[in-house]
């Protein structure tokens, strides 16, 4: 009897601690796993992440680094190693890093290859944080800590007794540089390595280093092979290694800054940014800053597990695009172009491809955090006046991978939300080149321009690749400049000419299986048609992931589905429908097939962008209810704070926007329009602190596991029937009361005059 009363009382505390409810959050940063996504590989993706230590937009991230020189896998976390610690720019592993170098404590025989000094870990003796970073290094004894500022870092190596304690620094190869100047306990170096290019042949990452001790060892070495006679040395892969003698638990700090432009403005950001600070003072500094960048949201009453997700998903909003500028003497804004390789005036970002993230991160910035983007839009501006295009990948500079032209959406959105004092009068022009020209590689302007402006569409069979899911994204691009347009007063017979081509996405729509589908110059459909093939005519999905890719006019494309009703009929069949693929276009299964075949939810692909806005078409067609249902299924399922928490690449933040979204209880289904489309928040609570001073306050008092549903929404305390919401008038401050119950409420949001904005409904357009 007393063993059945302890099993009962067990089974009660678990329950009681799993469902745990969490009240106002005072410290979010803690709440941060940056391990979340990092139990990932090429062929399988939970995020493809690392753990980045830095400080919001930071120019400089760093992290532990498992993974060999130049592997874009830099940590796993399966992983048994660490070879060193990385600083990095790199958005993803498939775009890789630059300006990257790295440094590594080893004790014992001087070792400095990256295999050599490898030293075994364990996460059990590793503490992540965004602000700070801690480890044990087995093999040499020693716990390295990190943490961080925009430009520098301090290192902290606790090392045991011995006369043989070093730091190794690798500056990589592709050609760097390395000098130690041991009378001034310092090393410098430059590396030049990157990986997406073409850059300017003077693209350099300057970065000197400082030590709280003095040397006993200095050494150079190249490859493999230490330089026994200078401590100065340039070739295609450099290093340093530097000694002590040390005592049991000695503490030797590093202090570490970069610069893109010089030396001398590398130990300009080092001097300002570190100061005279210690290393629990930069901390502390850190700290503060990531609190008051994660207090622009506060969420009560969710799980600690939603919780935990919810601040580690944040997190990784306010990373990408980073800073490349720096201040210099004269605490002017200045930047090292990757463009044209000049050091000009004013702001420059790089690190983002707008395929991804035009569709949540961008007005995410745009609702949370303007100021920023408004910064960013004046960098798109040096990028278009440096290099004569507008980037649609960054990485630094243009990089020829993925398609459209979606800078228009970040362009567009940004001035229609309310950003000014840029010149967005250059940005339209930058809009309208892009829009009407190819660009110096694919990914850049439009490839198939000719086509698109002539026949409507990118042909199937002209030898121009991913030509359906080109169309599609070039006709929502088109919308958004004609939005832009249309704001800055031009000529109507100007943005009539974006306002149809915007209609192009009619072009590809097959009545026959009531899907999006290639078509050959000729005007016939390409043939035979899978639905289910992925690439080929679309970019990483297939027919079913990319026909509802019509974010500005969803009403239009209800119509050609047959209606309301067929056009519900058709997005349930989206989940009903088993998970199978061509994957023959690719000659084998690439990891995002993977990832929709796993994930028990039919043909939705949550781990890629093209159907991540579906759920929320619903709205569109009075069937609300199940969005609700999906967004909340999609959240419980597909996210959690763990190491596999995302169900594919998270991507420079746009899959993280798609839940903080989701859990405030609406999305960003068209960037370039005034409206959010509703779902139901996660949290009994939502706080929203806007820039401006005002408040968008959340309440969802019946909120539970099963009560997902809206039965009625109050807005500012009078019922509001419609199911979007307008961004201008949440700027002003709003209060929200979603009444939830566990039934879905079938009498809401089934009148058309309550559905989100469609151009086949804007009653202005004439």
């Amino acid at each position: 009897m007393r063993q059945l009363l302890l099993i009962l009382i067990g089974i009660l505390f678990y329950k009681t601690s799993h469902a745990q409810l969490v009240s106002k959050v005072e410290d979010p940063v803690e709440w941060v796993n940056p391990l979340m996504g990092t139990n990932s590989k090429p062929e399988l993706s939970n995020g493809n992440t690392y753990p980045a230590i830095a400080v919001p937009w930071g120019m400089n991230f760093w992290t532990p680094q498992t993974g060999k020189m130049g592997n874009g896998w830099a940590y796993r976390y399966d992983a048994d190693k660490i070879r060193g610690f990385k600083q990095t720019h790199q958005p993803s592993p498939w775009m890789n890093d630059y300006g990257q170098f790295v440094i590594m404590p080893v004790t014992g025989k001087l070792k400095f290859n990256e295999d050599d000094r490898a030293s075994w870990f364990s996460h059990k003796s590793e503490i992540s944080k965004p602000y700070y970073y801690s480890v044990y290094l087995a093999d040499a004894d020693v716990t390295a800590e990190i943490t961080p500022t925009e430009r520098a870092a301090q290192f902290r190596f606790t090392f045991p007794k011995t006369d043989s304690a070093f730091v190794v620094v690798d500056a990589l190869d592709k050609g760097s540089y390395i000098k130690i100047l041991p009378k001034e306990r310092k090393i410098i170096g430059y590396t030049s390595k990157f990986a997406r290019g073409p850059l300017p042949k003077n693209f350099k990452n300057y970065f000197i280093i400082e030590f709280s001790k003095s040397f006993t060892l200095s050494k150079t070495w190249r490859k493999n092979t230490l330089v026994k006679d200078s401590l100065e040395l340039l070739s295609d892969h450099t290093g340093a290694v530097i000694g002590f003698k040390t005592a049991k638990a000695e503490q030797v700090t590093a202090r570490v800054a970069s610069s893109f432009i010089s030396f001398e403005q590398a130990q300009l950001n080092l001097d300002r940014e570190l100061a005279k600070d210690s290393f629990d003072q930069t901390r502390e500094k850190a700290k503060a800053v990531w609190n008051k960048t994660l207090s622009a949201i506060s969420v009560e009453g969710g799980t600690v597990e939603q919780t935990k997700t919810f601040y580690s998903s944040f997190y990784r909003t306010v990373m990408f695009p980073h800073k490349m500028y720096e201040l210099d003497a004269q605490n002017k804004i200045v930047h090292w172009s990757p463009y044209n390789g000049q050091v000009l005036p004013g702001y420059m970002f790089a690190g983002t491809g707008f395929w991804d993230t035009f569709r949540a991160l961008y007005p995410f910035l745009n609702l949370l955090y303007p100021s920023i983007n408004k910064e960013m839009q004046e960098g798109l501006l040096n990028a278009y006046k440096e290099g004569g295009w507008l980037p649609e990948w960054s990485s630094p500079a243009y990089a020829n991978i993925m398609i459209g032209n979606n800078s228009a959406s970040v362009v567009s959105e940004a001035y229609l939300k309310g950003l000014r004092g840029y010149d967005i009068e250059k940005l339209y022009e930058a809009l309208i080149h892009g829009a009407n020209n190819e660009g110096p590689m694919t990914a850049v302007g439009r490839a198939g321009v000719k086509y698109y402006n002539e026949l409507g569409y990118v042909p199937y069979d002209v030898k121009i690749n991913e030509n359906a899911a080109r169309t599609l994204e070039y006709a929502y691009d088109d919308f958004a400049i004609y939005q832009l347009g249309k704001a800055l007063g031009k000529p109507k017979s100007e943005t009539d000419l974006y306002l149809q081509r915007s209609m192009n996405y009619k072009n590809l729509f097959d009545p026959a299986t009531g899907l999006m589908r290639g078509k050959n110059k000729d005007g016939s459909f390409q043939s035979p048609f899978n639905p289910f093939k992925w690439g080929d005519a679309f970019t990483e999905g297939n027919s079913w992931h990319y026909s509802w890719s019509v974010f500005h006019d969803v009403e239009g494309l209800a119509q050609l589905m047959g209606g309301h009703k067929q056009f519900v009929n058709k997005l349930d069949s989206v989940f009903t429908l088993p998970p199978i693929y061509d994957e023959s276009y690719y000659g084998g299964v690439i990891h995002e097939i993977r990832e929709m075949q796993i994930a028990n939810m039919g043909q939705y692909a949550h781990g890629n962008q093209p159907i991540q806005h579906m759920i929320y078409l619903y709205n569109y067609a009075g069937a609300p209810w199940k969005a609700q249902y999906w967004v909340r299924e999609t959240m419980d399922r597909m996210y959690n704070s763990s190491p596999d928490g995302y169900c594919g690449d998270e991507d420079n933040g746009q899959t993280s926007a798609w839940y903080i979204f989701s859990a405030m209880g609406f999305y960003p289904v068209t960037p370039a329009s005034d409206q959010y489309v509703l779902g139901a928040p996660l949290f009994k609570k939502v706080t929203v602190n806007l820039e401006n001073g005002k408040k968008i306050e959340i309440d969802a008092a019946q909120n539970s596991a099963t009560n997902k549903y809206v039965k009625d929404l109050l807005y500012n305390g009078k019922s509001y029937p419609n199911t979007w919401l307008s961004h201008k008038e949440l700027m002003k401050g709003a209060k929200l009361n979603f009444v939830l119950q566990d039934q879905p409420n079938e009498k809401r949001g089934v009148d058309p005059n309550t559905f989100p904005y469609s151009v086949s409904t804007d009653k202005s357009i004439k």
